[in-house]
């Protein structure tokens, strides 16, 4: 059975053998592979389907023009770009259904570049001798990337290296053939949430959208999830988003690792997706439990929501400078846009009460909101708490309203 195609790539001139290997293993699974070769000095023993000429002038430049530049940062950019348009390209016209990557720091360098130049739902391996660590910024990684760790595989094959390379076949032909594709036939509404000891909107809003017609889909504002979000709203693949937990905006503003990225808050309006929006738990900024937290949060109350995650809560100045954040991202929608601003707090732990309760930060947050807001997107200041069942029901309020006008489509 030769029924899927993987697309290897890698610096064929000093991981010939590997790539070999790693190929081969595909092939005796009866996975079907075609060659990518990021290569810059050397060649490789034997042709690959796509050379290193190719990806570069697939990226507008030449091999000649990254020797010439004398710098290796530089050469392996050049060819990570080719790569990531020529794997885009290569994609859309069904030549290949996964991708792995083979690297140490460069390699995996250009790996991250190609595998967010996928659409997500394609099975995108890096195999690579820096998986997990922290030199990889979460903002880096494509939603759905897959990273094995490449043991023992610094110089040559052995049984350890073997043994990485192996399950790595193994793994993304599995993924290729296993993957099952979204439904373009059933209108998709992304959603934006925490778990619900903090954010319990989802508990009402999920069965009445799908009592509606529409999947939803929700994703956990903890950094890799507003990539995935983003990545699927840059690709409109929503009929409508929710987005209710803008927290990661924050996170990213105020320094933290745990981001989606500069562009949160984005990709809906920049491809016209009709988005609600309510700034859920606008006031945590969360950082790595496990690690010495900075002392610039010293005088701040925390959180701590168990040994990996902490949470800080922000202080009024801070909570104007993430409102701002807000109506700046979403300034450049192109799509209608409605921002609900609940009075009564935007977290469970928020509540008059409770541990983190944060009125001065709450009326700081809602009062720059109000001034910086532009004429674009339309407010809904609401007396109530983002838990409470009135939020729920504004919230159903105005996507009802947007589907009887022919705002949301499907």
């Amino acid at each position: 059975m030769t029924d899927k195609t993987i697309l290897v790539i890698g610096t064929y001139d000093t991981k010939d053998d590997e790539l070999s290997f790693l190929a081969g293993v595909i092939r005796d699974q009866g996975g079907r592979v075609v060659t990518m070769d990021v290569s810059v000095l050397g060649d490789p023993s034997q042709p690959t389907d796509y050379s290193k000429h190719a990806v570069a002038e697939e990226g507008g430049s030449t091999i000649q023009a990254a020797i010439d530049s004398g710098d290796e940062n530089h050469a392996m950019q050049i060819m990570a770009k080719g790569a990531s348009l020529l794997a885009a390209r290569l994609h859309a016209e069904g030549v290949f259904d996964g991708m792995i990557v083979l690297g140490g720091t460069m390699g995996t360098d250009l790996a991250l570049d190609v595998a967010s130049a996928l659409p997500l739902g394609v099975p995108k391996y890096i195999v690579s001798t820096v998986s997990f660590s922290p030199l990889i910024p979460a903002d880096r990684l494509a939603a759905d990337t897959q990273m094995i760790l490449w043991a023992g595989g610094l110089y040559g094959l052995n049984s350890v290296c073997r043994s990485s390379l192996s399950q790595a076949a193994g793994a993304v032909l599995g993924a290729a053939r296993a993957v099952q594709k979204m439904d373009p036939t059933k209108p998709l509404v992304g959603m934006m949430s925490l778990g619900t000891s903090a954010l319990k909107y989802v508990i009402p809003l999920k069965p009445a959208l799908e009592e509606r017609g529409f999947e939803v889909a929700v994703f956990h504002a903890t950094g890799m999830g507003g990539r995935a979000f983003e990545s699927l709203a840059g690709q409109g693949a929503f009929a409508c988003v929710m987005d209710f937990c803008t927290q990661e905006l924050g996170n990213h503003i105020h320094g933290s690792n745990i981001s989606a990225g500069a562009d949160r808050l984005t990709n809906a309006g920049r491809t016209g997706t009709p988005q609600i929006v309510a700034p859920g738990c606008y006031d945590l900024v969360d950082v790595v439990g496990w690690q010495p937290i900075d002392a610039k949060w010293d005088a701040h109350m925390k959180h701590a929501h168990n040994r990996l995650l902490t949470s800080i809560v922000l202080q009024p100045a801070e909570t104007k400078q993430v409102a701002r954040a807000h109506c700046a991202q979403l300034a450049k929608a192109k799509g209608p846009t409605a921002l609900i601003l609940p009075e009564q707090g935007l977290g469970e732990w928020d509540r008059e009460g409770a541990d983190l309760h944060n009125p001065q930060g709450l009326s700081a947050f809602l009062a720059e909101v109000e001034a910086q807001a532009p004429d674009t997107i339309t407010l809904h200041r609401i007396p109530c708490h983002i838990n409470d069942s009135a939020f729920a029901d504004k919230a159903l309020k105005i996507f009802d309203g947007w589907c009887a006008d022919g705002t949301i489509t499907v």
